[in-house]
């Protein structure tokens, strides 16, 4: 059987991490791992419990979540973060979504589609409003001293839908070792550090929809 998905759930109110712990748990595939009620306890928990996904609340007393997810991904937590917020404008979450977080939810949501964007984030999807992705393409358009080749543009479009380095193999009938290759290539050339913050490179600049 396939592993769950191992959750840790970071936010300052004492109910609502039982709320989301005692519907997670519920949820087949999921799984809670932890508890974090601010940004420190959330950096330090992460790097003991390993969790696949981050639900991370973005204001909290003390050490807040922008800050936790520059420490994560200085310390090279490979956790995804998933945004849980309040905030409904989406410039109160651009700073989090540039720091690398994978996408946000907002705290009214439906829980089975809290349970969808877990899932979705671990697959190595990115979940942005529109208008988010308005906001980084306004500030951070698509850089004009990068190219990349054909191929690596197949490379970059696979790996914003989620796929695997072995399915990309399969999909362009090449060996997964090259693949390997071109990933490294795409993140040295657009200066980013995992596959997550290529995905939202790929989103802002337009190459979905070319």
């Amino acid at each position: 059987m396939t592993e769950p998905i191992r959750v840790l759930v970071v936010d300052d109110h004492p109910v609502v991490r039982q709320g989301l712990r005692t519907f997670l748990d519920l949820q087949d595939g999921l799984t809670v791992v932890g508890e974090a009620a601010d940004g420190t306890a959330a950096v330090a928990a992460a790097g003991e419990l390993r969790p696949d996904v981050v639900l991370l609340d973005l204001k909290m007393p003390g050490s807040d979540g922008v800050t936790a997810l520059h420490r994560l991904r200085e310390s090279g937590n490979p956790a995804k973060v998933l945004v849980v917020t309040s905030f409904t404008e989406p410039a109160a979450v651009l700073p989090a979504v540039r720091a690398g977080a994978a996408g946000y939810v907002y705290k009214d949501v439906d829980p089975p589609a809290l349970a969808a964007a877990i899932r979705a984030v671990h697959a190595g999807h990115v979940l942005l409003h529109p208008d988010v992705v308005r906001l980084l393409a306004d500030g951070t358009a698509a850089r004009p001293d990068v190219h990349l080749t054909p191929r690596e543009r197949d490379v970059l479009a696979a790996l914003a839908q989620g796929r695997a380095n072995r399915e990309i193999a399969r999909d362009l009938g090449v060996a997964e070792k090259t693949v390997k290759t071109h990933v490294s290539a795409i993140l040295a050339k657009l200066g980013v550090q995992d596959r997550t913050q290529a995905a939202l490179y790929a989103v802002r600049s337009g190459i979905l929809g070319s």
